[in-house]
This record gives C-alpha cells, structure tokens and sequence, in this order.
C-alpha cells in the first residue's frame, strides 16, 4: 500500500512538472514570459554539433549511394532478410556476385559459346576475366570503405549524437523549470508587495507573513532549479566539446577513405591498360571496320551525315598519329615486313585475316585508304588495317 501511495504521488510531481513545462514553454512563445538564453559558447558548439549531423548524414549516405548505385529495392531487402537469418544461425553468408563480376561471367560465358579460337570470343573472354578482376576490387572498396569510413560515420549518428540529444533535451527541460521557478518567485514578490501596501490589520499581516512564506519558498526553489540547470549545462558542454575530436577522428576516416579509392582507381586502370595491350586501341579498330565498310557497302553521296564528320574527323586523328614508318612506306613503291600486334578477323573477301605475333608481308598501292596496307602472307593477300601492324627493321 506505501509503494502504490509513493507511486501516486511520484506520478502527480511528474504531472505537475510536465504542466509547468508546457506552461512555461507556451508563455514563452507567446512573449508572456522570459527566457533564460544559453551562453554564446554554448549556443556555438550547439549550432556545430548539428551542423556536424546534418552534414555527416549526408555524406554517410551518398557514400552508400556512390559504392552501391541504384541497388534493387527488392534484391535489397532479400539480401537483408538473408543476412539476418544467417546471423541467426551463426553462419556466414554466401557471397553474391556484383555488377561487374556478372557482367564478366557474361562476357566469359558468350566468348566460349563464339569459339575461344576466333577472335571475337578470345576478346569477349579477355574483357570477362578483366572485369571479374575489376569485381572483385569493387567488393574489396567496398568492404574497406564500410569499415574504414561508413562505420565511424554511423556510429557518430547512432551513439554520440543521440547521447547529445538526449542531454540537450535534459538541459531544455532544466531549463524551462529554473525559468518557471523564476516566474514563480516574481508572481510571488509581486503578490507581497501589494499585500504590503494595504492597511495594516491582524488579517493583512497574515497574509503579508503568508506571501513572505511563499517568496522563501520560491527563492529556494530557484537556487535549486538554478544549480540544477548549471550542473545538466556543464555535461552538455563536454559533450559538445567532444565534437572537435569526432572531426579529427573523421578526418583520419576519410584518408583511409581516399586510400581505398586510390588503390581500387589503380587496379582498375592497370586492368584496364593490361586488358588494351591484349586487345588494341578499341576505336582505332572500331574506326578501321568502320572505314572499310564504309567504303565497300555505303553508295556514294554528295550529302555530308553527322556520322560521316564525326568519322572523317576520327581519321584525321588516327592519320596524324600514324608513325614516319608507314608514311615513308605508303610513299615509296617497295614492301616490308611487320609483325601482326593482335588477332584480327577479315569483314569481306578484300581483307586478310591476321594472327597475333606471325610475319607478314606490306605493301601499299595507288588509291589505297590511308588506314589501310596490303598484306601477303604466302599465297594469301588482302587489304590489312596498319593499327594491327608493328613495321620490322
């Protein structure tokens, strides 16, 4: 019975707390009652500690965003509920493959159905296994980054940040009670005062002696309310203090990010530069086919097509990075040899189908496209593109 009467009285001081509050909190927005201000230290670390949220919110999740583009809605919340059930039982779970990596066993899958022996299957090949190599420094960033960068971010959000919400709603609470506390002792001094200024009488004294009661009472209530305020100020100013440390902390973070970034941007183009040297300069190619069957199947015409002067300025490019070799070869009537830098599949019956490393003989002819030689390889002849050449000494 004494435990259900303290909590009854436990829970009507909280009552009257909370309307004291919310009178003091509505006084204030009308203009009906003052407002302690907190000092301009503190109102600056408050204005920094959100400034710092906001901000670190937005960069954790673009973050998230730029190492997982436009993930599946779908896809995504199965690989939550996968996760969580392996969680549950302790068990690791399996990996799944990226966007690069299934885009690689794509390519690896297509170029063994072409055939590894021709040229287009071996190049499909090259590019699948390249872009598993690039899958798999994609998972690696994004496991580095995730720890490294995401974790602390989120952490900061998750646990200090609330623990400083949680303190700056303690000091907005202590501070409305110091300022109805204040309202009070005015209220007070006020209603003895005007009890002062009456007639002294038996009945007046007591009520003098009543308001001198209540005007104690109030005084001592905001010493209280006062010191309270001060103490739940202090902690909330460590905390916020703290914040300089989260930003060298960060700070740290966000090299080891630029780290990552840095090695994977690395691999990335190494692959990449591997993969060229295998396959050769991709457009020098595509604008060679481009050329021949531009030449063999197109019908003349006097209108110039965007196409054509995007391809017309392509080989003034590609005939100006032409080496002095081929042009002193074009230029003089005899034939050399060169070596064949990279598989090459003949488009029509007027080319010749090359093989990486073999030794042919070139020559040019009046008329010829300047992309273009003629290649002999015993009774074998036909137009060559010069990009897949190497001229011999």
């Amino acid at each position: 019975m004494n435990i259900m009467d303290f909590n009854v009285k436990k829970l009507a001081a909280d009552a009257g707390t909370f309307l004291s509050r919310a009178v003091q909190f509505t006084e204030e927005k009308l203009g009906q009652a003052e407002k302690t201000e907190f000092d301009a230290h503190l109102e600056n670390l408050l204005s920094k500690a959100e400034c710092t949220k906001h901000w670190t919110e937005k960069i954790m999740k673009q973050t998230e965003v730029l190492l997982q583009p436009n993930p599946s809605k779908e896809l995504n919340t199965y690989a939550r509920i996968e996760e969580f059930v392996y969680e549950k039982l302790d068990r690791k779970a399996p990996s799944r493959m990226n966007n690069p990596e299934l885009l690689g066993q794509y390519m690896v899958d297509s170029g063994n159905e072409f055939g590894p022996g021709t040229a287009y299957g071996n190049a499909l090949i090259k590019c699948g296994e390249t872009q598993k190599r690039i899958g798999a420094a994609d998972r690696e960033l994004i496991q580095t980054a995730a720890i490294n960068f995401l974790t602390p971010l989120r952490n900061f959000i998750e646990g200090d940040y609330k623990t400083i919400t949680k303190e700056r709603k303690l000091l907005q609470n202590k501070r409305l009670d110091l300022d109805a506390a204040k309202t009070r002792l005015k209220k007070a001094k006020a209603a003895e005062a005007r009890a002062a200024q009456l007639n002294v009488s038996p009945p007046e004294e007591n009520n003098i002696m009543i308001w001198a009661e209540e005007v104690s009472k109030s005084e001592q209530e905001v010493r209280i309310a006062q010191s309270e305020f001060d103490r739940q100020a202090e902690i909330t100013r460590l905390l916020l203090e703290g914040i300089s440390s989260t930003h060298a902390h960060h700070l740290r973070c966000l090299n080891d990010f630029v780290e990552a970034q840095m090695t994977y941007y690395a691999q990335c183009y190494q692959y990449m530069l591997d993969l060229q040297k295998q396959l050769g300069s991709f457009p020098s190619t595509v604008l060679a086919n481009h050329n021949q069957s531009s030449s063999t199947c197109a019908p003349s015409s006097s209108t110039t097509t965007p196409s054509a002067s995007v391809t017309a300025s392509l080989s003034s490019i590609t005939n100006s990075a032409a080496s002095s070799s081929f042009v002193e070869l074009k230029s003089a009537s005899g034939s050399r040899k060169a070596r064949v830098l990279y598989d090459y599949d003949a488009a029509n019956s007027s080319e010749l189908s090359l093989l990486a490393d073999e030794v042919i003989t070139v020559y040019s002819i009046p008329g010829m496209d300047s992309d273009w030689l003629m290649g002999e390889r015993g009774n074998q002849k036909g137009k060559v593109p010069i990009t897949y050449l190497e001229l011999l000494n």
